[in-house]
């Protein structure tokens, strides 16, 4: 056995690889590597072995058998003073550090030109074996499968890193393979489906911050994201002012930042979200009007609520927005002006998150199991649409269906929207009958000071009876949209007819329960 410290790299990203070999060889350790890692050790001139000089035996099978040879997972399991006898006697020496991340499986199987073949290579075998050795053995040895780690690691050279910091980079060791490993096995059973919800599906979180309570204060809660995920989207944003956020506050705050995202950004647009409801959304020439808009609709609810824009913030908007009081401010950017102004109030909470990729599928939990389902991305296809009444609606107030209905996919269900001018003037969430919130919804409105007659109503489901067309009719709605379906139509829309309303059907339900 020799008396250097042996470090065993071989990693398929190779961030910081070279900077961590040099260390080690700085301070006299001897570096075993394999493939492509030796070669850019190598050609940075700092001395390593072939792992195939260690085993005595060659890599085969392009690569796909190299380090699974006693001698290399013996120096890795070896236990120290246990072991020491059979290590010697078989020639094995120990292998004190390991340094290993694996192949890129779900990038590559990620590509739509990705093929099966072309996969299936990208499956580590060996990667997995040694990290896991490795880490059961973390009394005795270091294993690293994360560029961000190598920095401490080297600080602590030339010694390794204490039991306790081996113990937290086991743990991540398992963690990668185990993620590494849902995601080959949910690809593969993907692979038979023709269709429908995936027939696996693994999650692999990682907590990212610890908030302060949950709902309430006597329940325990963390934000967890995927591992290895990049930081993008609300999870990953970080507040660019203000308190740590609160779960109640990341609640909302995914409501706004959803309910911005259904008005896109022709226009500029706000929204302002209230116990993870929508009280005011609104377009306008520019972010200032469209926010005075927004909060028209219901002033007594926006106070401390969750603010979106579509647009970056400059000073204007911020003075105004900094009139009220306000939890969370979202917007894609905000100019030094603005932020100059939001620091006027250190405990207002200013994020700018960046585009994510959506997710494809929502879940939840139930007493006993998980309820999976496709996220409703579902853009408006007019194509589908038609007109049920006899009066059609003009382009004016086609504008304004098109805007309440992307309103209400956001509202609670039973879900009435109310607009005009494509800013909300009254909006009736979250109740057990759909009359009651279309009856609220003209309540708020009439709260507000603000005039339904000659507005647009949108409602995320079809209109079981009739009494919701009336409740309009009486103050004075001129427009209509909902998806249709149900048994009495005939019913709602002859009311339409009698009441004068032009009635769009989309065909297509958004409830959000």
């Amino acid at each position: 056995m020799t008396a250097k410290r042996t470090a065993l790299l071989s990693v398929s990203d190779k961030t910081g690889i070279a900077e961590l070999a040099c260390a080690l060889a700085e301070n006299g350790w001897r570096l075993l590597s394999t493939g492509g890692t030796a070669r850019t050790l190598s050609l940075a001139g700092i001395p390593v072995i072939e792992v195939s000089s260690q085993t005595g035996f060659p890599e085969i099978m392009d690569g796909r058998v190299k380090t699974l040879h006693p001698m290399i997972h013996g120096g890795l399991l070896g236990r120290r003073g246990t072991d020491d006898a059979i290590m010697a006697e078989h020639g094995i020496d120990a292998i004190d550090l390991l340094v290993v991340n694996l192949y890129p499986f779900a990038q590559t199987a990620a590509r739509p030109d990705c093929t099966v073949d072309e996969a299936i290579e990208q499956i580590d075998v060996g990667g997995p074996a040694m990290l896991r050795a490795a880490a059961k053995n973390h009394a005795s040895v270091c294993v690293l499968c994360d560029p961000a780690d190598y920095a401490t690691t080297i600080g602590d050279l030339p010694d390794l890193p204490d039991a306790g910091r081996r113990r937290a980079l086991a743990v991540k060791a398992f963690a990668h393979t185990a993620a590494y490993d849902s995601q080959i096995s949910q690809w593969l059973a993907a692979q038979a489906q023709t269709g429908g919800l995936p027939p696996l599906l693994n999650l692999h979180l990682e907590q990212d911050q610890t908030l302060r309570y949950g709902e309430n204060p006597h329940q325990a809660a963390s934000l967890f994201r995927e591992r290895g995920a990049a930081a993008a989207g609300l999870a990953g944003a970080q507040p660019l002012q203000g308190k740590a956020m609160s779960y109640n506050n990341l609640l909302d705050a995914d409501a706004a930042w959803r309910a911005i995202s259904t008005l896109g950004v022709e226009q500029p647009a706000c929204v302002i979200v209230k116990h993870g409801n929508p009280c005011g959304a609104a377009l306008g020439d520019d972010l200032e009007i469209a926010y005075d808009r927004a909060l028209a609709c219901d002033p007594t609810s926006a106070f401390g609520g969750i603010i979106a824009f579509n647009r970056e913030l400059d000073e204007t908007v911020a003075r105004r927005v900094i009139e009220r009081f306000v939890e969370v401010v979202l917007a894609p950017a905000a100019s030094s002006a603005a932020k100059a102004v939001f620091q006027s109030k250190p405990n207002l909470r200013l994020l700018a998150p960046q585009p994510a990729t959506p997710a494809s599928l929502e879940i939840r939990g139930i007493d006993g199991g998980w309820l999976v389902q496709e996220t409703d991305h579902d853009e408006a296809d007019e194509s589908a649409w038609r007109v049920a009444t006899r009066r059609q609606p003009t382009a004016e107030e086609m504008a304004d269906l098109r805007f309440a209905w992307s309103v209400a996919r956001t509202v609670r269900s039973n879900a009435i929207v109310y607009a005009r001018d494509q800013a909300t003037i009254g909006i009736g969430a979250g109740q057990m009958s759909r009359v009651d919130s279309a009856r609220i919804g003209a309540w708020k409105a009439a709260d507000a000071g603000l005039e339904l007659r000659g507005g647009a109503m949108a409602s995320d489901a079809f209109f079981p009876f009739a009494d919701s067309i009336e409740t309009a009719a009486e103050h004075g709605i001129r427009t209509v949209i909902q998806p249709g379906g149900s048994m009495r139509d005939a019913e709602v829309i002859a009311a339409c007819d009698h009441h004068d309303i032009a009635m769009i059907l989309t065909g297509r339900r958004h409830f959000k329960h």
